[in-house]
């Protein structure tokens, strides 16, 4: 019987503690091949960004080309980073950094993914798991891109669920929102992972202390140090989480749905974003076949697939699972 490849990602991100979890997952996780990182602004700068990735690979001992991306949003002014959640460095404030070698590819984010996808048509995902303006720029460097790409998958944005940032609005859209609805109306094959279903998954910090202890290795103790950060925000201002001390998956349920599709419940829909005035960010997402009159709800607007149910305990043991697998050369 032939094996199945491994999924080809190129992983857009903003490391960020739940990107973190998210990338060492991807590297733990036969089915995917990381092909390649890009960054972005959003959890923290996008040079600290840039920094966090090749730091992150270097210490799993692998060798991924990382382009960084933008440094702020199309057209709304830039928000200060989240220091208090992630920690001024991303990863909980490290209390030092081993040396590591590694350089960053020289062509910008959106010229990295316009020459991965032509590289390889129809084989690449875009994973993108922080604001989207490296896809919105690709977009525009390559109006063809939609047509290459396998499929996107996107962490952000909330149908039914509250927003983190408003009422209606999730970080990752709010902080570029006209960025994200060029994504949503491109046309490719995307599927949204939004806090319909995050928040549904709350992840113990003692999970990340098992598999710290059980690779003792650089890599997953740095990994159990940025999640003890996060965790302690989330703990102290949500008491469900709180409860068991632990913290929202939020980004790795990007890679989660590529490996446990069968975990998921998904609804086709058209998804835009408002941008601008106090629903800033909101995904609004039609999701029956009626006639509106406003422009913009067309039947020319694409559907995406919109996560809104998902089985959290066995996301939990997926994750698990798969950091306690053997992926780091000890």
């Amino acid at each position: 019987m032939t094996a199945i490849p491994p999924t080809k990602v190129v992983f857009d991100t903003d490391p960020g503690v739940d990107d973190a979890m998210a990338l060492y997952y991807a590297l733990a996780h036969p089915g995917i091949d990381v092909v390649g990182i890009t960054t972005t602004f959003g959890n923290v700068v996008v040079e600290q960004a840039a920094a966090n990735a090749l730091y992150l690979c270097a210490l799993a001992g692998r060798h991924i080309p990382v382009a960084m991306g933008v440094s702020q949003p199309l057209q709304k002014k830039p928000e200060a980073p989240p220091g208090f959640i992630h920690g001024a460095d991303g990863l909980g404030n490290l209390l030092m950094r081993v040396p590591t070698t590694g350089e960053l590819d020289p062509r910008p984010a959106a010229q990295f993914i316009v020459d991965t996808v032509r590289q390889s048509p129809g084989e690449i995902t875009l994973v993108a798991v922080g604001p989207l303006g490296n896809l919105a720029a690709a977009l525009q460097l390559a109006p063809e891109l939609p047509s290459l790409v396998k499929e996107v998958v996107l962490m952000g944005g909330t149908v039914l669920e509250a927003g983190n940032v408003s009422p209606v609005a999730e970080a990752n859209i709010w902080n570029d929102p006209h960025a994200a609805d060029a994504v949503f109306t491109a046309g490719w094959p995307l599927t949204m992972v939004g806090l319909d279903v995050t928040h549904r998954v709350i992840l113990p910090l003692a999970l990340f202390k098992r598999v710290a202890d059980h690779h003792q290795h650089i890599a997953t103790d740095t990994l159990h140090h940025a999640v003890r950060f996060y965790s302690a925000y989330y703990s102290a201002h949500d008491p469900a989480v709180g409860s068991i001390n632990g913290c929202y998956g939020h980004d790795v349920l990007a890679f989660v749905v590529l490996t446990h599709p069968e975990l998921f419940t998904l609804q086709a829909g058209r998804v835009r974003v408002a941008t601008d005035g106090l629903a800033q960010g909101q995904t609004m997402m039609r999701r029956k076949e009626v006639s509106y009159p406003q422009h913009g709800w067309h039947d020319d607007i694409p559907h995406s697939q919109v996560c809104m149910a998902v089985q959290a305990q066995a996301c939990e043991v997926a994750i698990e699972q798969t950091l306690m697998s053997a992926w780091i050369d000890i």
